[in-house]
């Protein structure tokens, strides 16, 4: 009888992988589950080559390296993330004695277990639980054990303590531009609207690349979907250049592209249209990603409600290379500490998984500044809260400014230091720099030697955008990471032009090229609203350097173009 025998008779040879003290702020119990409800459920296995090819990752992404830009294919990729033979046999003989069917795909294994079985399997107690912010209900338990004869085959089981959900980065209407005809005239008076002309202008983007071989895409969740219609509203007043082009939507995880819903389809917009505005002619790819699961009938006909991102992200590591985007923008986030370390480590990795695929991933930082109330879930004390996934060290980050004589930082934008992600080297010099100018300022309150976010920043206030058929002008780093997506998106281009590989894994390129980003060094972001704690709110400051509102900057895409393309007109 091997060890993971014992959990199933109750012997404590079982180890917690992650438990919660109390049901999270927000969320409450609804109702116990029945036995026979049934959970999707997505478990990550260890794979012996992890330390080799984050490695490989920062290697092709170094400029100067020997390797840089030597991208993976799918295959390479499935072989540096194949579980032991050992562990894989473990783990799936685990659960099949358990008499639950297992579906494996190379380092990953999915379940649907009833909550009879789950229970058992994971010493849980898994019940129905409502968010006040309303939505399906979901099954979901405050803690999970594994057998310590597999525990150190398994990185993660969730949706188990993975209570969370993407939330839209802001992406707030300022205001409907009632007569568009005035924006330009008495309207501008008051505020300065950001249309893609003001974009390029302000980052000298001149350079017009090829439609062919390349691809730049954005994640639309939460049941919203951009609008054929809106966009050709927006290229006719915006872009009548390129009138007719139009995007792919690519449905994954029952991911709808609902063309006449009542919803909010700002965000997706949002992307959408400021993604072409500066990248156009550069095919766009909207995919869309559901986060319920498929239907389980029950008595009651309860559903599960899964989390999108692992469904979005092994699903754009199968697609070869002809398939894949070189540029992916993403708005959507929450606070890090709502998200189980495991999965949040396990995202991560996915993230990298795509910069060895040679994807550049850009996600917008959030708009709270330092944190919205900023208090600890672990003592309930004050604490600057990081994002998730913005705080992820392979991802590029994106905050917020404001202005153009000169660009400031904006309010909203947040930032800050990583909870769960060490201080990555390639960014070690910027980051110490910025803490050693502010000394013992907030030192009790954010993690000192955790990776510093946004990495870069761009304009993110009052954009017209075209929704359901209103101009309205939107403001968020929502806005922020389409916008530096888009100068991505042309970067690869160009450098496709001369034959190049695409940049992938951004931030050792950028912070090897702070010359090319404008430096950012007024205004703040501001935030934790709990008077207890913070009576005059929080703030960090733009300041000379990096620093966690604007990072190293905005673009200027002539240097930007000279460094990833050299030789390439910036027209």
């Amino acid at each position: 009888m091997k060890l993971y025998f014992g959990l199933l008779a109750g012997v404590a040879y079982a180890r917690v992988f992650h438990s919660l003290k109390n049901v999270p702020q927000g969320w409450k119990q609804a109702r116990a589950a029945l036995p026979t409800d049934r959970i999707k459920l997505h478990i990550a296995l260890s794979h012996p080559s992890g330390a080799a090819l984050e490695q490989a990752v920062l290697e092709m992404s170094t400029p100067g390296h020997s390797n840089y830009g030597q991208h993976m294919s799918a295959k390479e990729l499935r072989s540096f993330t194949a579980p032991s033979k050992r562990g894989l046999s473990d783990v799936t003989g685990w659960l099949r004695d358990a008499g639950i069917e297992v579906m494996v795909d190379n380092d990953w294994i999915r379940i649907e277990p009833t909550v009879e079985q789950a229970n058992a399997l994971l010493s849980a107690e898994f019940a129905w639980y409502e968010s006040e912010n309303g939505g399906a209900a979901k099954l979901r338990t405050l803690s999970y054990s594994v057998p310590d004869g597999i525990a150190d085959s398994v990185k993660m089981i969730q949706p188990t303590t993975r209570f969370g959900q993407p939330e839209r980065h802001r992406s707030n209407v300022f205001s409907i531009i009632e007569n568009p005809e005035l924006v330009d005239g008495e309207e501008a008076a008051a505020v300065t609207y950001v249309t893609p002309a003001s974009l390029k202008s302000l980052y000298n983007i001149g350079y017009t690349p090829s439609a062919d071989g390349n691809l730049v895409a954005f994640a639309s969740y939460l049941e919203e979907y951009a609008r054929y219609a809106d966009l050709q509203s927006f290229e006719r007043r915006f872009l009548p250049e390129h009138v007719g082009q139009n995007f792919s939507v690519v449905q994954i995880n029952g991911g709808l592209n609902d063309q006449t819903s009542t919803q909010d389809s700002g965000e997706a917009n949002l992307d959408n249209q400021y993604i072409l505005g500066v990248s156009a002619p550069i095919p766009i790819t909207e995919y869309s990603t559901g986060g319920l699961g498929p239907l389980v009938p029950t008595v009651d006909e309860t559903v599960d409600s899964n989390e999108p991102y692992l469904e979005f992200l092994t699903y754009l590591l199968k697609l070869p290379d002809a398939d894949l985007p070189q540029t992916l923008s993403t708005s959507y986030g929450e606070e890090e500490q709502s998200v189980p370390k495991d999965y949040a480590l396990t995202v991560c990795d996915l993230f990298m998984q795509l910069g060895a695929r040679g994807v550049s991933v850009l996600f917008s930082s959030g708009d709270s500044g330092p944190g919205d109330s900023c208090i600890s879930n672990v003592n309930d004390g004050p604490f600057f809260q990081p994002s998730f996934p913005g705080a992820c060290p392979w991802i590029t980050s994106v905050g917020a400014t404001t202005s153009s004589s000169p660009e400031v930082a904006v309010s909203f934008s947040s930032g800050g230091f990583s909870i769960y992600h060490s201080r990555p080297a390639w960014q070690d010099a910027a980051v110490s720099s910025y803490l050693s100018k502010i000394g013992k300022t907030y030192s009790a309150y954010f993690n000192a030697t955790g990776r510093g976010f946004p990495d870069v920043a761009a304009q993110g206030e009052y954009f017209e955008v075209y929704d359901q058929g209103r101009l309205a002008a939107y403001s968020g780093t929502s806005a922020s990471a389409p916008t530096f997506a888009g100068v991505v998106a042309l970067l690869n281009a160009a450098r496709k032009s001369i034959g190049e590989a695409p940049l992938g894994f951004l931030n050792p390129w950028l912070y090897n090229n702070t010359a090319a980003l404008t430096d950012i060094t007024t205004g703040a972001g501001t935030g934790c609203t709990t008077k207890k704690f913070f009576p005059k709110g929080a703030a960090w400051n733009a300041t000379a350097g990096w620093d966690p509102v604007t990072g190293l900057g905005t673009p200027k895409f002539d240097k930007l173009l000279a460094a990833a393309a050299p030789g390439v007109a910036n027209k």
